[in-house]
């Protein structure tokens, strides 16, 4: 058995997991008191082409939620309010969240922006005791972060099945979901409710003819790594049990920022500058994070809907000036290919990195035509430039001009599974 030596099954309640109902929604009706109790979706930018990225409860009584097309929202709720996305205000709350469950519980995993996942010690695994626990995380988070931050709590044996209770009972829910109670409490659970089942494996599931979670249970381990294709299918069986299993070890490879321009930006002359703007911001990552990146993608797509793609590797580097210069070479490209085309979004990554603390000499011969003391200057210069904005604040040194229209975009957003840190607002 492929886990045999690392699995634990465990009979007791090992996880609080802790899910935050329609986050960025929320946050935004505690910010503002007119929006308490309102239909509010959050969008990237003003204008009813774009879709919601988030819903409130009160539109979610609409049929709203996200991807919602606006136009479409405000057919079926006239009142809906729309609401320009503040994603640093979203991670100043999230932060603020994180400390208050600390005063109760400590957290063991940040799972996203609006998840988090603490592992309960041998003493607080008790029926009674964990939810003595629950039930003072909320109203900790009602008293010190604010009233409509809302959360549903799941309890169960592993931090899988934890998840899955949070979803059992929304908003503000606490459901306890003990190995005694399985499979009855899950057998009306659709499939695409359980995490790690999208569009594309619930299909799989349907024409393996497993159409409800009771057909799922009663697989054995074969038929399910079968199904999958992959040893997840082997993992999700102990996972619906209540077995846990060794965290696999994350390793970054990548760094990517993208944004949807507003409607004013999309000529090409002006998006050239929102390009800027994420790559001196990747750049500034890197630096902080101490990386290098060995390649860099640029990929714009066009209103029309086409999508351009151009990469180049590079020797590897962090400093700002030369991923300009490959910004500038791809972008050329990329122009000349859509016709000077109207843009509708950019996408970025710098790619294979490498960390700073395992250089090795055996890298230095990779690129002999690179000048190594002109990279390592503008390595300084960029490092002296982060410690200027990041002690008197975003843009107080630019390489460049940057035009009004770009003078709040701080193009830092939240991927639900990517928390930026706090510094990346000053990047």
């Amino acid at each position: 058995m492929l886990f045999q030596n690392s699995i634990h099954n465990s009979l007791t309640l090992r996880w609080l997991y802790i899910d935050f109902n329609s986050y960025f929604a929320s946050v935004e009706q505690q910010l503002n008191p007119e929006l308490r109790d309102r239909p509010v979706v959050v969008v990237p930018v003003e204008t009813d082409s774009t879709s919601a990225i988030a819903a409130s409860y009160e539109a979610k009584a609409f049929g709203i939620k996200t991807n919602t097309r606006i136009y479409d929202a405000k057919r079926i709720c006239p009142n809906l309010v729309c609401v320009l996305a503040q994603h640093e205000r979203y991670v100043e709350f999230h932060h603020r969240i994180i400390e208050e469950v600390n005063c109760h519980l400590p957290v063991t995993m940040v799972c996203s922006i609006d998840e988090v996942a603490c592992r309960l010690m041998d003493n607080e695994t008790s029926m009674k005791r964990s939810i003595e626990i629950a039930q003072s995380i909320k109203q900790g988070l009602a008293k010190n972060v604010g009233k409509y931050i809302r959360c549903s709590i799941g309890i169960a044996p592993n931090r899988y099945l934890a998840k899955v209770a949070t979803d059992l009972q929304k908003p503000d829910g606490l459901t306890i979901l003990p190995i005694e109670d399985l499979p009855q409490r899950l057998l009306n659970i659709q499939l695409r409710d359980l995490p790690g089942i999208g569009f594309n494996m619930e299909q799989r599931l349907y024409n393996a003819d497993v159409k409800n979670f009771s057909t799922l249970w009663n697989l054995d381990r074969k038929s399910m790594r079968k199904i999958w294709g992959s040893i997840w299918g082997e993992k999700m069986w102990y996972f619906l049990r209540g077995y846990e299993l060794p965290e696999d070890e994350i390793k970054r490879h990548s760094l990517s920022h993208s944004h949807v321009m507003a409607p004013d930006l999309r000529d090409p002359s002006k998006a050239k500058f929102v390009a800027r703007r994420l790559l001196l911001k990747a750049a500034s990552r890197l630096r902080r994070m101490g990386y290098y990146a060995c390649g860099f993608g640029l990929a714009v797509r066009l209103e029309a809907g086409l999508r351009i793609e151009k990469n180049m590797r590079c020797y590897r580097a962090q400093d700002s000036l030369t991923f300009l210069n490959m910004l500038d070479h791809l972008w050329k490209k990329i122009i000349q290919e859509s016709k000077n085309e109207r843009i509708k979004k950019i996408s970025l990554v710098v790619y294979d990195l490498i960390d700073e603390q395992k250089l090795k000499t055996e890298l230095f011969k990779e690129w002999p035509d690179v000048n190594l003391k002109q990279r390592h200057k503008g390595e300084k210069i960029s490092k002296a430039l982060d410690k200027i904005n990041h002690r008197f604040g975003r843009d107080s040194i630019l390489i460049g001009m940057l035009p009004s229209q770009g003078k709040s975009f701080s193009g830092s957003k939240i991927a639900f599974t990517r928390i930026p840190d706090r510094e990346e607002f000053q990047e």
